[in-house]
C-alpha cells in the first residue's frame, strides 16, 4: 500500500513539472516578437542620411538619427493612432505612433507637427516636417521604435535597423526606396497624393520648387520658427551665432521675439563655423583647421567625439 502510495506521488509530481513545463513554453511562445516580420512593409520616416545609431552615446541613444534640409515631410511608417503630439524640452516637437502590431513609434525635433493626439494616420501620411527643436544639434529626425508603448525609462526601445534592415552610418535612405513588393503597392497611392518627397502636400508650385533649389545651391540664410519659450540666446546657440547678428539680420530693435515667428539666421562665417559634411570627423576637421580635438570639444563644449551631418562646429571665438 506504501509502495502504491509512494508511485502515485511521484506519478503526481512529474504531471505537474510536465504541465508547468508545457504552459512556460506555451507563455514564452506567446510573448515572442519578431520585429522583422511585423515591419517588413513599413517605409522609412523620411527621406534623408543616417547620422547616428542605436546604443551610441554610452548606450542612451535608443534611437536613429536621419538627417535632411529642414522642413523635409516626415511620414508615419504604418498607420496608426496618434498617441501624443506636443512639445518637449528634449524631444521638441514630437510625435508619437501606436500601431496595429503593438508598437508605438517616435518622430521627434520636427520643425512642426501636422497631427494631434487620437488622429488616425495612414501609411505615408505626412505628419510632420523635419527640424531641430529640443535637444538638437542640427536639423534632423530622430526615429524610435517600441515593443508594446514608450516609457520613460524606454526599456521597450529596439533598434530600428531590425525593422528597415542592416544601414549604417552615413547611408542614405528613402521613404518609398524599399524593395518589398508590398510597400511598393500600398504606397503607390501615397506617392499619387503628396509627391515623392511631399511638396504636393505643401501646396508649392514648380516655381516655389525651383526657388527652393536655387536657395539651396546658393547657401543663402535659413529660416527658424520660433517655438514657445525660446529666447534669442536658445536660438543663436543651436546655430552658434552670436544674438546681435541675428538681430541684424531680421531688423529687431529688440531681443523680444514670439511663437511662431519666422527668423533669418545669417549664412556662417566660414573662419569661425563649419558645417559638418558627410564622412567629416572630430580629428579630420581638428586636423584641417590646425586645430586639436580638445580644442574643438572645448570650443562646442563637447562631451564625446559624437557630431552629426549639418551640426555646425565653432572652429574660432
Amino acid at each position: 500500500m506504501k509502495d502504491y502510495i509512494k508511485r502515485l506521488l511521484i506519478a503526481g509530481g512529474l504531471a505537474l513539472c510536465v504541465s508547468l513545463l508545457f504552459l512556460g513554453g506555451k507563455t514564452i511562445k506567446a510573448e515572442t516578437f519578431n520585429i522583422s516580420s511585423e515591419t517588413t512593409h513599413w517605409i522609412w520616416p523620411a527621406d534623408g542620411v543616417i547620422t547616428d545609431t542605436f546604443g551610441t552615446r554610452n548606450g542612451k541613444h535608443k534611437g536613429i538619427d536621419i538627417a535632411a534640409e529642414s522642413g523635409t515631410p516626415v511620414y508615419a511608417v504604418d498607420q496608426g493612432t496618434i498617441t501624443r503630439s506636443y512639445y518637449s524640452g528634449s524631444y521638441g516637437h514630437v510625435i508619437f505612433v501606436k500601431h496595429k502590431n503593438g508598437t508605438e513609434t517616435v518622430y521627434a525635433h520636427l520643425q512642426e507637427r501636422l497631427g494631434e493626439e487620437g488622429d488616425e494616420v495612414e501609411q505615408g501620411e505626412v505628419i510632420g516636417k523635419m527640424g531641430s527643436t529640443g535637444n538638437s544639434s542640427g536639423v534632423h529626425l530622430h526615429f524610435e521604435i517600441h515593443k508594446h508603448e514608450w516609457t520613460y525609462e524606454k526599456e521597450n526601445a529596439l533598434d530600428p535597423f531590425l525593422a528597415f534592415g542592416p544601414e549604417s552610418l552615413g547611408d542614405s535612405v528613402e521613404v518609398f526606396g524599399r524593395e518589398d513588393s508590398a510597400v511598393n503597392i500600398r504606397t503607390a497611392a501615397v506617392l499619387n497624393e503628396f509627391g515623392s518627397r511631399g511638396q504636393n502636400y505643401d501646396h508649392e508650385s514648380e516655381e516655389d520648387e525651383n526657388n527652393s533649389a536655387k536657395k539651396t545651391e546658393e547657401h543663402e540664410s535659413i529660416t527658424h520658427i520660433v517655438q514657445s519659450g525660446e529666447t534669442l540666446w536658445d536660438i543663436s546657440i543651436q546655430y552658434k551665432m552670436d544674438v546681435i547678428s541675428i538681430q541684424e539680420a531680421n531688423k529687431l530693435d529688440s531681443d523680444h521675439i514670439e511663437p511662431e515667428q519666422s527668423l533669418i539666421i545669417p549664412d556662417i562665417d566660414p573662419d569661425k563655423v563649419y558645417l559638418v559634411k558627410r564622412g567629416d570627423t572630430l580629428s579630420s576637421i581638428a586636423e584641417e583647421k590646425n586645430l586639436t580635438v580638445q580644442e574643438l570639444k572645448d570650443l562646442n563644449m563637447l562631451n564625446d567625439d559624437t557630431i552629426q551631418i549639418n551640426e555646425r562646429i565653432m572652429i574660432s571665438n
